[in-house]
C-alpha cells in the first residue's frame, strides 16, 4: 500500500472514531471547549476537566451523610429498612419470626430450638397486638386485604382504605358496627374515590356482610368522616367490561361516545351506572359487527339481561339524536 493509502486510510479512521465520541459523549462533554465533564462531589458542582468552566452548581447530594470503607461498614451504618404502610396495623415497623425451621446457614432446627422459636413467635404475636384496638385493626386490614385481592383492586386503594378504616376506628365510629361491615365499607369508597369501582353486588360476593348493612355503613361513614366521593361514572366501568369480554378498543371508544352523548341528553340520571356501562359495551358491540351476547355482559357486569335491553335502546336514541 502506497503513503498516499496509508494516510487516507489513517484519516477515515481518526474520522470515525472522532464521530463515534461526539456521539457517545453529547451530554458529558464542556459547551465551550467539547472536552470531558467530571463531578465535584466536595462543592456540589460538575465541571469541565480543561478549562474549568462550571456547568452545573449547587447540586443535591443524594447519598448517605456518613462514610464506610467496607460492606460490614456499610451494612452497620446503613438505616434503610422496609418502607411503612398503612396495610398493616403496626405500619411495618415491627419484626417477624419467620415460620422457617432453619437457622442463618439454611440448616434445620433441632426439636428442641423448635419448641423454642415456637414460643418465641406466640409472644411476639402478643407483643404485635397489646391491646383490643391493634387487634381491631390487625382483623380489620386484613379483611380489606382479602377482599380487595379478591376484587382485583390495586394497591392504591387498599392503602386508602386502610387510611379511611384508622380515622373510623380513631374517631370511635365503630360501636354499634360489626368490623367486616366497617371494612367493606371504607373498601367500597376508596375504589370510588380512586376511579376504580366495584358494584355493590361485586362487593357483596366477596364480603361477610349483605347488601343492607353494607349501604347502611357505607352511607354512615361517608357522612361522619366528610368524604368527597363523587357519583360513580358508568365510563369507569367500561374498561374491565371491555377487558373481560375481550372487545377491541374500537368498541370502547364507541361505548364512551354513546355514554357520552346520552349525558348530553339528560339521560343518565337516576340510573345505575352499572347497567348504563353494560348497555353501552353492548351496544357498541353491535354497531361495530363483534359478536357478544346479552347473556355473556350480563354475566360479565353482574346484571340482568332485562336491564341491559332497556338501556341500550335509551343510549341508541341519545346516540341518533346527538348525531341528527
Amino acid at each position: 500500500m502506497s503513503d498516499t493509502g496509508i494516510r487516507t486510510y489513517a484519516e477515515e479512521n481518526r474520522t470515525e472514531t472522532a464521530e463515534r465520541t461526539e456521539n457517545t459523549e453529547d451530554v458529558a462533554t464542556c459547551p465551550e471547549c467539547g472536552a470531558r465533564l467530571k463531578t465535584d462531589t466536595e462543592h456540589g458542582e460538575t465541571v469541565c476537566s480543561e478549562c474549568g468552566l462550571v456547568v452545573e452548581e449547587d447540586e443535591i447530594d443524594r447519598g448517605p451523610e456518613w462514610r464506610a470503607f467496607d460492606s460490614a461498614e456499610k451494612d452497620e451504618k446503613s438505616r434503610v429498612g422496609a418502607p411503612t404502610t398503612n396495610m398493616m396495623h403496626d405500619k411495618g415497623l415491627s419484626t417477624n419470626i419467620g415460620w422457617q425451621d432453619k437457622d442463618a446457614y439454611g440448616n434445620q432446627l433441632s426439636n428442641r430450638q423448635r419448641r423454642k422459636m415456637q414460643r418465641l413467635r406466640t409472644w411476639n404475636e402478643r407483643f404485635r397486638t397489646r391491646d383490643s384496638k391493634e387487634r381491631n385493626l390487625k382483623q380489620a386490614l386484613g379483611e380489606i386485604e382479602r377482599m380487595a385481592s379478591a376484587l382485583g383492586l390495586p394497591e392504591n386503594v387498599r392503602e386508602t382504605a386502610s387510611v379511611i378504616y384508622r380515622r373510623a376506628l380513631d374517631e370511635n365510629l365503630l360501636p354499634g358496627r360489626s368490623i367486616e361491615g366497617v371494612a367493606t365499607a371504607a373498601l367500597y369508597a376508596a375504589a370510588r374515590q380512586a376511579g376504580v369501582p366495584r358494584s355493590l353486588d361485586e362487593v357483596e360476593r366477596v364480603s361477610r356482610v349483605d347488601k343492607m348493612e353494607l349501604t347502611r355503613t357505607y352511607r354512615y361513614i361517608i357522612r361522619e368522616l366528610n368524604l368527597e366521593v363523587k357519583p360513580a361514572d358508568p365510563e369507569s366501568y367500561v374498561p374491565r367490561f371491555i377487558s373481560d369480554l375481550d372487545l377491541t378498543d374500537e368498541v370502547e371508544r364507541r361505548a364512551r361516545d354513546l355514554i357520552e352523548a346520552a349525558r348530553e341528553a339528560g339521560v343518565l340520571s337516576g340510573k345505575s351506572p352499572v347497567g348504563l356501562a353494560a348497555a353501552a359495551v353492548y351496544a357498541a358491540a353491535l354497531l361495530c359487527n363483534r359478536k357478544v351476547t346479552q347473556n355473556e355482559v350480563s354475566e360479565v357486569a353482574d346484571i340482568s339481561e332485562v336491564t341491559i335491553r332497556n338501556r341500550y335502546k335509551e343510549l341508541l336514541e341519545a346516540g341518533e339524536i346527538a348525531t341528527a
